[in-house]
């Protein structure tokens, strides 16, 4: 009973796998849909938007302020004058004058040592940086989906594997059957085969879980609202690329990593902090002006109002002698320039390992495939002739199974070394800077 309940498993998930795909998907399918949904792109691009939106003359200072003003004051007293010649005295209460005023003033700074035009700079340049981190985010993203894309393809094969496993021993568990029946295989031979049915059966179910897991991670980075949205993916092999250059990838690494470009970004705002720094050294220019209405109105006096319409102007020159922080400010600025260059050659220097060791893995990793290969070939002759010899009572339940997992174990020892190598393909092609081919291919 518990075997039948096995064989209906393993043909339910069978039929499963296509019965509810929604659409044939390849590796460019799945990149589209994560680059236009994927939630961290989305948050990326608006960033970058921001800072798009910053890099403006208005705010680096460059244009001028004009604002809108009114006001109105009024004064209520109570007065006594004495004249200086006669001594008389006049008392006055409840005096109440008022001002009403309204007008327009306009201030612009016209020259400040440079520093609203690094401003500019400055923010043109966080600009810059702002669409590499966008680009370091789409880059990361096609890197790890595609990754994802390919365990799928792995998870997808070894289940057909392990598929093929248990259809090898259910084969071999009717025959045993049949021969215990008539008295040629012994009990232990029977238990035997039952129990390296059940092993593969569960095994077949934990790749299952493993697979399942590996779609829903798809469906995650793609940002598809159902996670657990069944995908027909049309890949059914790992073909890693074996005929990539070293020093080509070495050269565009140098040329277009996205973490380098930022760190040369890093020391052009380093080297325009100093800038700014050093503006305060120059004199600085400010123009104002202003156009406005005034009226008073007097109880007492020889006025009794007073109109006041007109515009004015002025010039402000000026140079700021001392403040205290201009020397600490500018070796602080020296410093992070210094930094920035360190930095620089630091992730120059640790790209250069990265690339080293995953070349060489590159390189280990097609050695061993093709070794692997071989080895398949040789693995299934081997169980052909073992099944053969299996059939005509020449071979032990043992030694069948010995011949039944060595063919298994070269095909997992293959799918790894494929998923390896395109593993090694991946960050290799990410570092310098060409991961975007996976969106051409």
């Amino acid at each position: 009973m518990k075997r039948i309940l096995i064989y209906i498993l393993i043909s339910t998930s069978l039929s499963g796998i296509g019965l509810y795909a929604q659409q044939n998907l390849n590796l460019q399918d799945c990149l589209e849909t994560g680059l236009e949904n994927n939630y961290s792109i989305r948050i990326s691009r608006n960033e970058e938007q921001v800072d798009k939106n910053n890099a403006t003359w208005g705010n680096a200072g460059l244009l001028p302020t004009l604002d809108l003003s009114g006001g109105y004051s009024g004064t209520l007293n109570n007065t006594e004058t004495e004249a200086r010649a006669t001594g008389d005295k006049t008392k006055d209460n409840g005096i109440f004058d008022q001002t009403l005023n309204v007008g327009l003033s306009l201030n612009w700074t016209i020259f400040d040592g440079f520093k609203m035009t690094t401003n500019l700079q400055r923010l043109k340049e966080l600009e810059k940086q702002g669409e590499t981190n966008t680009r370091i985010t789409i880059e990361d993203f096609i890197a790890s989906l595609t990754a994802e894309y390919y365990n799928y393809v792995q998870q997808t094969i070894r289940l057909k594997n392990f598929h093929y496993a248990v259809s090898l021993s259910k084969e071999r568990l009717r025959i045993v059957e049949a021969r215990y029946n008539i008295g040629s295989f012994s009990r232990l031979d029977l238990q035997q085969a039952r129990v390296d049915f059940n092993a593969d059966s569960s095994k077949y179910m934990k790749q299952q879980e493993l697979l399942h897991t590996s779609r829903i991670r798809l469906n995650q980075l793609m940002a598809n609202r159902d996670m657990d949205m069944e995908l027909n993916i049309t890949d059914s092999i790992i073909d890693p690329n074996i005929l990539l250059s070293f020093d080509e990838l070495w050269n565009a690494t140098m040329l277009t990593n996205s973490s380098l470009l930022k760190a040369e970004q890093n020391r052009t705002l380093a080297d325009l902090d100093l800038k700014v720094v050093n503006s305060r050294n120059y004199p600085y220019v400010k123009l104002n002006s202003g156009y406005g209405y005034t009226f008073n109105k007097y109880e007492i006096g020889a006025n009794s109002q007073r109109n006041n319409l007109g515009f004015n102007f002025g010039v402000t020159v000026g140079i700021n002698l001392f403040d205290g922080n201009r020397k600490r400010e500018r070796m602080n600025a020296n410093i992070a320039i210094e930094n920035a260059r360190l930095s620089r050659q630091q992730l120059e220097q640790s790209l250069q390992a990265d690339i080293s060791n995953l070349w060489q893995a590159y390189l280990n990793n097609i050695k061993v495939l093709k070794l692997e290969r071989e080895n398949l070939v040789a693995a299934k002759e081997n169980h052909e002739i073992a099944m053969e010899r299996y059939m005509l009572g020449d071979l032990s339940g043992i030694e069948m199974r010995e011949a039944q997992k060595s063919l298994l174990d070269a095909e997992e020892r293959i799918l790894s070394a494929e998923y390896d190598t395109k593993l090694c393909e991946i960050s290799l092609l990410q570092i310098s800077g060409k991961i975007t081919n996976y969106l051409n291919n």
